[in-house]
C-alpha cells in the first residue's frame, strides 16, 4: 500500500477509522450501519474539499502519484489487439517509449506513450519513462508509418523528461526529439494526445503536437520540474512549491492559456484511487474527439495543426 501523500493524512486517517468500523460491522457484533455511513460521508466530503483546493505543487504531487494509471493499464483497457512495435532502425530498442498497432472501439490506431513502470523493477526496465534518442525515433517511425496508411496516432504523455544522461546527449537527443514535433506537424492524419500525469519538458511534447491535447484534471504540463526550475532561479530545490505555482502548469492554467484544448475529470480524489473510471473517462474523451476527425480533409489536419502551434506561439509571446 503506497503512503498517502503529506496533505492526504487527514483523509486516510478518517478512511482508517472506516475500515475499523466497517470490520466490526461485517462481524455482526455491533449494528453500526448509520455510523459507517455517517463516516463514509464525512470521508467523501473531506476528499472532495481537499482536492478542490490543491495548490500546484500538491497537483504535481498528484501527478507523480505510482498508483495512477500507466500506459500499459490504457493499452490493456482501450487498445484491442496491440501489436507492439520495437527498435528505430538506427540503433536498438527504448522500453521507456511504447508503441505500435492496435484498434481503438473499432478504430484501427497508431498509438504510442510512456511507461514509468508500476514496481521497481519496471521502473528500472522502462526507464523511469524518460526515453534516450532511440526512443524518439521509434516514435517519429511510427508515425510516418500512421501517414502512410492514413492511421489516427494517439499518443499518451507521463515523462519528467527526455534521458539526460551523456551517452542521450552523444546519439543526438535534441535532433530525435525535433524529428518528432516535425514529423507530427507534417502528417497528414488526426493526431490525438493526452497528458495522464506529468508532461516534462522536450521529452513530452515530442508526441505531444496534436489536432487536439487533453489532460486529465490533475496532471501537470511544463518547460522543466519544479525543483529544476527552483534551482534555477533560487539555487534550491527547496523553493519547488514557489516554482510550481509560478509556471503554471496545471491542466486549469494551461486550459486558460489555450496550451491544451480540453480538461478530462478526474475521479473523486485523483485517478490513483479509481484508475478504471479514469481510464474509462479518458476513452470516451478520445473517442469523440476521433469521430469529430473522421470527415476532415488530409490536408486540413496538418495545416490546422500546424497553425494552431504557431498561433499559440505568436500568443504567448506577445
Amino acid at each position: 500500500m503506497v503512503a498517502p501523500l503529506d496533505f492526504e493524512k487527514p483523509i486516510a486517517e478518517l478512511e482508517s477509522r472506516l475500515r475499523e468500523l466497517q470490520h466490526l460491522s461485517s462481524d455482526g457484533a455491533l449494528n453500526i450501519t448509520q455510523e459507517v455511513a455517517k463516516l463514509e460521508g464525512k470521508v467523501q466530503k473531506l476528499i472532495a474539499q481537499t482536492y478542490d483546493k490543491l495548490s500546484p505543487w500538491q497537483k504535481v504531487l498528484v501527478a507523480r502519484h505510482p498508483d495512477r494509471p500507466h500506459l500499459a493499464h490504457y493499452l490493456e483497457a482501450l487498445i484491442e489487439d496491440f501489436i507492439p512495435l520495437a527498435g528505430d532502425r538506427l540503433f536498438g530498442e527504448d522500453k521507456a517509449l511504447i508503441g505500435g498497432l492496435g484498434t481503438f472501439r473499432g478504430r484501427r490506431v497508431v498509438v504510442m506513450g510512456h511507461e514509468k513502470g508500476s514496481d521497481t523493477d519496471a521502473r528500472i526496465k522502462h526507464n523511469f519513462g524518460m526515453p534516450r534518442p532511440e526512443g524518439y525515433r521509434k516514435a517519429a517511425r511510427l508515425m510516418r508509418l500512421a501517414d502512410q496508411f492514413k492511421l489516427p496516432i494517439i499518443t499518451f504523455v507521463d515523462t519528467a523528461g527526455a534521458h539526460p544522461g551523456l551517452e542521450a546527449e552523444e546519439r543526438g537527443q535534441s535532433e530525435a526529439i525535433a524529428r518528432c514535433i516535425e514529423t507530427l506537424l507534417e502528417v497528414k492524419v488526426p493526431v490525438l494526445s493526452v497528458i495522464t500525469g506529468e508532461g516534462g519538458s522536450g521529452g513530452a511534447i515530442a508526441i505531444a503536437v496534436a489536432n487536439e491535447v487533453f489532460m486529465l484534471e490533475h496532471a501537470v504540463y511544463s518547460v522543466i520540474s519544479p525543483e529544476g526550475c527552483a534551482s534555477i532561479l533560487w539555487r534550491t530545490a527547496e523553493k519547488k512549491e514557489e516554482a510550481a505555482a509560478a509556471q503554471k502548469l496545471t491542466a486549469q492554467d494551461l486550459k486558460g492559456l489555450d496550451v491544451i484544448d480540453a480538461i478530462i475529470p478526474e475521479p473523486l480524489g485523483g485517478a490513483h484511487r479509481s484508475p478504471q473510471s479514469a481510464i474509462k473517462a479518458v476513452g470516451d474523451a478520445l473517442e469523440k474527439s476521433l469521430a469529430a476527425y473522421g470527415s476532415s480533409k488530409a490536408q486540413d489536419l496538418a495545416h490546422k495543426r500546424q497553425e494552431k502551434f504557431l498561433r499559440m506561439g505568436q500568443s504567448l509571446l506577445a
